[in-house]
């Protein structure tokens, strides 16, 4: 009797552990463990190539929040991309969101530098000054079999 006890209780026990890894991983997975109050921002590139919903949101080299979305804007077919960030973090309103990679071809993730601005952003304002990701493969291309725009000019002077 004594050893179905134990039996059961190291069971549950294990059950227990495997639940709370299964939880903490969903959880890292979407991004949720940024701790305390947030509030959503936007920005606008022309190109958010690799950026996706849970993306970092970096400042200093250091998270302070999570890609929520991102979504094409139909108007002039640019990318908006929804920022959560932790509301202790005080953005000035000429602050810049840039698309950077962790490596040379890892993950993307957005880097806000901030302004001098007086005035900081609030819930729902959009960050106007961006730098969109680049694209590897073109730039590589460009290096690779030089740049066609400027074989066309070359060829128009005389």
């Amino acid at each position: 009797m004594k050893n179905t006890k134990l039996e059961l209780s190291v069971g549950f026990f294990i059950l227990l552990g495997i639940v709370a890894i299964s939880y903490l991983a969903i959880q890292v997975g979407t991004g949720s463990l940024i701790s305390g109050d947030t509030y959503l921002i936007e920005s606008r590139f022309t190109n958010a190539g690799g950026l996706h919903a849970g993306s970092s949101v970096m400042l200093a080299g250091v998270t302070v929040g999570r890609v929520e979305g991102v979504r094409i804007e139909p108007s002039d077919y640019s990318a908006i991309v929804a920022l959560r960030v932790l509301s202790s973090l005080r953005l000035p309103t000429d602050s810049m969101a840039s698309i950077k990679t962790t490596g040379l071809i890892g993950d993307k993730f957005v880097s806000l530098a901030p302004g001098a601005d007086e005035t900081y952003m609030k819930t729902g304002m959009r960050i106007t000054l961006t730098e969109s990701a680049m694209d590897l493969e073109s730039l590589l291309g460009k290096m690779a079999f030089g740049s066609v725009e400027n074989d066309q000019v070359k060829k128009e002077v005389p």
